[in-house]
């Protein structure tokens, strides 16, 4: 047995055979083929394939996301066998003799090209169809797994980190725990894993080797141990725990249905943090009371060119009818930083989490931002919606949005299509300008989220994102706590409600100190649900309040 140390980061036991990710690395080669009929044939199966893939996407989008997102697909199925497009590729291989790989790719630029010449916008676009056919191909010539992952059973997956447009591909279904090199407890992969309620394990450096892949592992998500052929003593001792695990959850089960009140009669909402339309399953499972975060730029990352407003409008009407009254709460485009999409085409910056992200890009791109606040409007006439608006530290950004959003307003009622009059506008409290200001932020909005793991890394000057930071990543520091009590503070002296949507809110040791500052909502993984509600529960505040407060404004507490 191999015994390897990580720091778990989404507790739970998982058993299965190791999987390294593949990640899509393909070199063009070019050469003359000697058979040109097999290289033709070579061809036509990996059309063929392709053909099938866009297929199945296809009805995995209108599962999740509705008829406009599966038709994107289904566009690019139809390119796939174009036939001046196929008879391009043919002549090039039969009377020129070049190999597939080189004529997929000259070809697929020589059509994009075509396009992005046209006049008709919808042929412009078809600019990017015809390259993302045309690559999808390309990898599977190359042998390039789609999503990578290639196996018939569930796996442990394991890799250094994934990027998240790297994660909104994976094929869920496949994936039994995660184990990354790097990464943290804030990082994508750690997210998607709590969402799905399944362990991971990070930060094991050079410890996993990938000639352990396929052999048999038990990992552990909450003591960070992975077991590599786990002797018979480790094996009973975790599946026995997994067991425990499992009858605990079904007692937490009971709580369905449950108040999420204290013992002295305090309320608190209780809401999920999701980042697909699918992701509502797990919700209403879970008995989550609604979407206090549902993370927009992921449908941006599952696409390769600028989602459509019809595509987002599909996806947003799809979580607030599933959700049924419940209270949505969607986030605007967050990227940069950490999240980079290639179609934005954004310069490099030297410090990207300081650069221009979020709020920042939909305001100097208010083509983009006003593309979302169509669809979100228009998908508000199907449920209770609410807007965020992700990393502000001004007044004055806020006062832009609101006018983009009355601007959108006015062009949907001219144009006499229906939308909520009751959409709540709010946004996120994640740096420490937003914070200190919130008392004048709170006089014009409904709502504050306070999104904890930006809020800390830039109130300790602390990349959330570097594992080798460790200890220094204090999400207990009283000055971040302070900030939660403060901005609480000064939205209920305005009228206006808050929530944590970061992963602090599903911290039980301080589950009694966010009752104490009197917090109106935390948003958590859709697995957090139960074990908070509990933990609401066994709690009451009249008895701990004064103590948690003195000791969260004491000049004696430990740093």
């Amino acid at each position: 047995m191999i015994t390897i140390q990580g720091k778990g980061v989404s507790t739970g036991v998982a058993a299965g055979p190791l999987y390294f990710y593949r990640r899509a690395k393909g070199t063009i080669t070019r050469f003359t083929v000697e058979d040109r009929d097999a290289e033709w044939q070579r061809f036509k199966d990996a059309q063929a394939k392709a053909i099938e893939q866009l297929g199945e996407l296809a009805e995995k989008a209108r599962v999740e996301a509705g008829d406009e997102a599966a038709m994107l697909f289904e566009t690019h199925q139809m390119m796939a066998e174009d036939l001046d497009y196929e008879e391009t590729i043919q002549g090039l291989i039969l009377d020129e003799g070049q190999n597939a790989e080189a004529v997929v790719t000259d070809v697929g630029a020589q059509f994009a090209d075509m396009f992005a010449t046209m006049d008709d916008d919808y042929m412009k676009a078809r600019a990017a169809d015809v390259k993302d056919v045309s690559g999808r191909i390309v990898g599977i010539l190359l042998g390039i797994v789609q999503g990578g992952i290639d196996s018939d059973v569930p796996v442990v997956l394991a890799s250094d980190d994934l990027a998240p447009s790297e994660t909104v591909q994976l094929d869920k279904s496949k994936i039994l725990g995660f184990v990354t090199s790097g990464g943290s407890g804030s990082s994508h992969t750690a997210i998607l894993a709590r969402t799905m309620g399944i362990p991971a394990i990070i930060g094991v450096g050079d410890q996993l080797k990938e000639e352990y892949e396929g052999r048999e592992v038990i990992i552990d998500g909450g003591t960070g141990i992975v077991a590599v052929d786990p002797d018979e003593d480790t094996r009973v001792h975790l599946m026995k725990k997994r067991e425990e695990q499992l009858k605990r959850l079904a007692l937490l089960n009971q709580l369905k249905g449950q108040p999420n009140e204290t013992k002295d009669g305090q309320k608190i909402k209780i809401f999920c943090n999701i980042g697909d339309p699918s992701d509502v399953a797990a919700v209403l499972e879970n008995d989550g009371g609604g979407v206090g975060l549902f993370r927009s730029e992921f449908l941006y990352l599952n696409c390769d060119d600028y989602p459509t407003e019809d595509y987002q409008f599909e996806a947003y009407k799809k979580v607030l009818s599933d959700l049924d009254g419940k209270e949505v709460v969607i986030r605007t485009l967050d990227i940069g930083a950490d999240k980079q999409i290639a179609y934005f085409d954004m310069p490099k910056e030297e410090n990207p989490a300081l650069g221009n992200r979020a709020l920042r890009i939909c305001l100097n791109r208010p083509e983009i931002f006003r593309t979302q606040l169509r669809a979100l409007f228009r998908a508000s006439a199907f449920g209770k919606l609410g807007i965020m608006f992700p990393m502000v530290t001004s007044v004055w950004e806020v006062k832009e949005a609101k006018k983009m959003c009355d601007q959108v307003r006015a062009e949907l009622d001219a144009e006499g299509i229906a939308y909520s009059d009751d959409v709540e506008i709010g946004i996120m409290i994640e740096t420490p300008a937003a914070a200190v200001i919130s008392d004048r932020l709170a006089q014009i909005v409904d709502f504050f989220s306070i999104g904890t793991n930006d809020l800390t890394q830039y109130t300790l000057a602390c990349d959330r994102q570097n594992n080798d930071l460790g200890r220094f990543f204090n999400a207990h520091h009283p000055a971040v706590l302070r900030l939660i009590k403060l901005v609480t503070e000064n939205a209920h002296k305005h009228g206006a409600w808050v929530g944590i949507c970061g992963e602090l809110g599903a911290d039980l040791e301080l589950t009694e100190t966010f009752l104490s500052i009197g917090l109106d909502e935390l948003s958590v993984s859709p697995r957090s649900v139960l074990p908070l509600r509990q933990k609401v529960r066994e709690t009451n505040v009249s008895e701990v309040r004064e103590r948690l407060m003195d000791d969260l404004m004491s000049d004696a507490n430990t740093i």
